[in-house]
């Protein structure tokens, strides 16, 4: 399994309580932090609220989702 890059659409595969984040949902990764370990800084859109979550996640919490799922974002954000 590759790795996430910047714009890449990756999915949670833990829950993060304090951030109401559950597992499944599904986030852009905007950057990727390399000290004092690597993490990835996703943005997640959730339907119904006018606000993003970003979370700095560890490579083992997040899966890479293959194919485009641009569209359904773009429909989401555009409300």
């Amino acid at each position: 399994m590759r790795q996430p890059h910047v714009d890449d659409f990756v999915r949670l595969v833990t829950d993060i309580p304090e951030l109401s984040l559950n597992r499944g949902e599904v986030g852009v990764v905007r950057s990727t932090w390399f000290a004092p370990s690597v993490a990835y800084e996703v943005e997640f859109h959730r339907q119904g609220e006018s606000h993003q979550t970003r979370a700095l996640l560890m490579a083992e919490q997040v899966q890479v989702e293959d194919g485009s799922l641009f569209e359904q974002f773009a429909t989401v954000g555009a409300g």
